[in-house]
């Protein structure tokens, strides 16, 4: 029975594409950082088109559970971009994907930066520097570049399709 319900919320997210890129129209992640941001923008749209491959990804590394990741998609219309930061948060956080997602379904208009906060992630946090690394290591494993618009940031290498490609550094403090 659980497996006849995966395969049906999995067939409805590959005709849910049309409903997916409608919300990504007006999607505006807000996570405190404009490279997250123009990433989770671009996972937006490989997610739209390469559903499994996307949905392999989230459950294979970053351990979220394919019965859930359907259901934000298909069931719940968030947006790929959505779905992958709240399961690398979680990660991040040591957290379950779902408790995030609930906290995420209450806190939304509040933006991801918010939800962040509650997890103790800020932006000058190790938590933070590796989920940008997980973002790139995501984009090598698919065998894609970082987008233009990410790639052109110090640091990142649009080319390097290896899990080793950097996000940009973070400017030193002053002393």
């Amino acid at each position: 029975m659980r497996r006849t319900v995966i395969l049906v919320l999995l067939l409805l997210l590959s005709t849910a594409s049309a409903i997916a890129q409608e919300t990504t129209a007006a999607w505006n992640p807000r996570t405190g950082d404009a490279w997250t941001d123009r990433a989770l923008a671009d996972i937006n749209q490989y997610g739209n088109r390469y559903g499994d491959a996307f949905v392999d990804e989230l459950t294979r590394y970053l351990g979220a559970p394919r019965a859930l990741v359907a259901q934000l998609l298909v069931v719940q219309h968030w947006s790929p971009g959505d779905v992958y930061y709240a399961c690398a948060l979680a990660q991040a956080a040591g957290q379950p994907c779902r408790a995030v997602a609930d906290t995420w379904s209450r806190d939304h208009d509040l933006g991801w930066s918010a939800t962040m906060q509650r997890l103790g992630i800020t932006p000058d946090s190790p938590q933070f520097e590796r989920l940008k690394h997980g973002v790139a290591d995501s984009y090598a494993r698919w065998g894609r570049p970082l987008p233009a618009a990410v790639a052109e940031q110090p640091g990142a290498h649009a080319t390097d399709h290896t899990p080793a490609v950097q996000p940009p550094a973070k400017p030193a403090k002053p002393a």
